[in-house]
């Protein structure tokens, strides 16, 4: 009987010290998971200056980066093979046009804040502006169905 009360005991100081560590940590957003390099070797570099219209677009190799960075980035808000399971935006209904191009290299660069929550964090600084625009091709090349 005294074996299984010291069992007891440091179960439930376990679990509290879990518990206590768990709620203090930080969060970095949905998922709370780090950001994964995506390695982009073989394609053009952009540079420094962050453009607006995606240069991958309909890239083969674009794609398949694009589809490893997601897989490892977004599809844990956004869903595998882009089909949000409604925690975040579909993304296969971005508008595929400049327009919808800005503003997904807006949204990626800088995440989007709600009433001081966190809804996406930002990546810039985190992943390749050629990481992101892979990514974006591979969102492309999915179909809305």
């Amino acid at each position: 009987m005294k074996l299984d009360m010291i069992k007891f005991t440091r179960a439930i100081a376990l679990s509290t010290l879990m518990l206590f560590t768990s709620a203090h940590s930080p969060a970095l957003a949905h998922g709370d998971g780090a950001p994964q390099p995506v390695d982009t070797e073989g394609l053009k570099a952009l540079g420094d200056e962050w453009l607006q219209k995606n240069p991958y677009k309909g890239n083969e190799l674009a794609i398949k980066i694009g589809s490893s960075g997601y897989n490892s980035n977004c599809a844990r808000c956004h869903g595998l093979d882009v089909k949000s399971g409604g925690i975040a935006p579909d993304l296969r209904y971005l508008e595929e046009d400049d327009e919808g191009d800005a503003w997904y290299i807006n949204r990626v660069r800088k995440g989007y804040h709600q009433n001081g929550i966190t809804k996406m964090p930002k990546f810039e600084g985190l992943i390749s502006q050629e990481a992101m625009w892979a990514i974006r091709a591979y969102i492309d090349s999915r179909p809305d169905e």
